[in-house]
């Protein structure tokens, strides 16, 4: 580990944040050594890791989240939402700051020849006649492109490009427009509504944006308890400053401004300390853009349904084999069998199991069997092949199920490249967690990261040359060490909105 001189007021500022003089220097030393890639053994499909559920399957995996909802369980539905809207926009800002007055690329052209089909058309149209004393109509005819675009993303107008996603008009209903956040709301309703009649989201925000979330609530939960029969419980929290991640130079030393060290946020895997702080007994985690009107909300419906309760199904099994071990030494017909389980069910393989017996294999399978559960969706790959479901060898020589990302395998490996080319699925954020263990206690989730897993990338800053350090992603190697099962799900349960012209496609409108 390197050397590193750190002045009273670096210290004083670490305190501030909560950052171990310890937690900074192995920072800086992932900048001199990198992260290892992943250790491939092969990705996962439907032949071997991925599972194909029939009708008599989903339907029974439905029976039992349904049965899992009249008991007293703590539910919670947990929705990363604290990104800026900005990069939706990406297009339409170039368009603003570039010399042409008339849009010249397709995504400009089509954005404006299908405004009216927007969400938000009114809103901006309401606020273009204010601002402009012209209607978006009117001020197309005349060439003044840029004034609507002005409007919808400048704090002039509607602000859209300084305000996080989950606020903005995504659909149109007859009766009201909605947010991501609203649709969050009607989503939860359908299969996180427990016995007690309440929903239960947790939104992780920006500082900046919480005022905004908590009054859009205010101003939509009568409504949405009304229509949908259900008291919800929101909560919020930001990510916690103590999971920044500090900038490097060039020569892997801390970047500084002002004489300041920087710190940057860490990354959607910086939530695991969000999500360690839920009191649950299942999560479920989706993304915030990923939502469609109520008209097409079924299958989103039953396989969120489907995966909870095939959770619940492998968890209750997971736990009667615990309890189980717990009585004494068993059988090793009994140990074959959890062996089995393990292996195929939970996808934890140990390439030399059957030389284990006895006491050895039992300390072995409990140590495997007691963790957290994952059951992922994951969405049949039509496009280019990258992240999604594979198997990786750990450090003490098992085989797990991972999801990883395109950036944890050697691509320059023909062979890792080849392994990568296989694969059929990707993960869509589509996850139910179980985080409490046989006895019911709480896992802490922070003891499952694999911490040599991460992303260094090259950025800029006041003209220099910025390392910046993403931690294990959330569903990537924060959730290494956990339990994970794969199980297909449809790619109509995956709507993202990445550019606002996505808002364009037919399950957006």
């Amino acid at each position: 580990m390197q050397n590193l001189t750190l002045s009273q007021a670096d210290l004083l500022q670490l305190k501030e944040k909560g950052i171990s003089e310890l937690k900074l220097k192995k920072q800086l030393n992932a900048f001199s050594k990198g992260f290892p890639f992943l250790s491939v053994v092969s990705s996962a499909s439907v032949d071997k890791g991925i599972l194909h559920l029939s009708h008599e399957d989903i339907s029974e995996c439905l029976q039992i989240w349904d049965l899992y909802l009249e008991k007293k369980h703590t539910i919670v539905k947990f929705v990363p939402a604290s990104g800026a809207a900005s990069r939706m926009f990406k297009d339409l800002y170039e368009f603003l700051d570039g010399d042409s007055e008339l849009p010249q690329k397709e995504s400009v052209i089509e954005f404006f020849e299908q405004i009216d089909k927007f969400a938000f058309y009114n809103s901006l149209d309401s606020i273009c006649e204010i601002n402009e004393g012209a209607d978006i109509s009117s001020l197309i005819k005349a060439g003044k492109y840029k004034s609507v675009v002005d409007n919808l993303l400048n704090a002039k107008g509607l602000n859209y490009g300084s305000l996080p996603k989950g606020l903005l008009l995504f659909h149109q209903y007859e009766q009201e427009n909605r947010t991501p956040f609203m649709e969050h709301l009607a989503e939860g309703a359908f299969y996180a509504r427990n016995k007690q009649g309440v929903v239960h989201i947790h939104f992780t925000v920006s500082g900046d944006h919480q005022s905004l979330f908590e009054k859009h609530f205010k101003d939509v939960v009568d409504d949405f308890s009304a229509a949908f029969h259900a008291d919800y419980l929101i909560s919020f929290s930001e990510q916690k400053p103590s999971t920044d991640t500090i900038a490097a130079d060039e020569n892997n030393q801390p970047f500084r401004e002002g004489g300041k060290l920087l710190f940057r946020p860490g990354g959607h895997g910086a939530l695991i300390e969000n999500l360690n702080d839920l009191e649950a007994d299942v999560i479920f985690i989706k993304n915030i853009d990923n939502v469609v009107p109520d008209a097409l909300k079924n299958p989103t419906i039953i396989y969120k349904k489907m995966i909870a309760g095939l959770l619940v199904k492998i968890q209750e099994q997971t736990f009667e084999y615990l309890r189980m071990m717990d009585k004494g030494q068993l059988s090793e017909h009994q140990l074959q069998e959890i062996s089995t389980f393990c292996e195929e069910t939970l996808n934890n393989l140990h390439p030399n199991i059957s030389s284990l017996s006895g006491r050895v294999l039992q300390d072995y399978l409990k140590r495997k069997l007691n963790r957290p559960i994952r059951v992922c969706g994951m969405v049949l790959n039509t496009g280019e092949p990258g992240g999604g479901p594979f198997f990786t060898e750990n450090e003490d020589g098992t085989v797990s199920a991972q999801i990883l990302e395109s950036s944890q395998i050697d691509t320059s490996n023909p062979k890792e490249r080849s392994k990568m080319a296989q694969s059929t699925h990707f993960n869509p954020v589509d996850l139910v967690c179980g985080v409490r263990n046989y006895k019911g206690e709480k896992f802490n989730l922070t003891q499952y990261v694999d911490q040599d897993t991460g992303f260094i990338s090259l950025k800029s800053k006041s003209g220099k040359t910025l390392k910046a350090l993403e931690l294990p992603g959330l569903w990537n190697g924060a959730m290494s060490d956990w339990n994970t099962i794969f199980v297909e799900v449809p790619i109509t349960t995956f709507n993202p909105v990445k550019t606002v012209n996505d808002l364009l496609r037919i399950v957006h409108q």
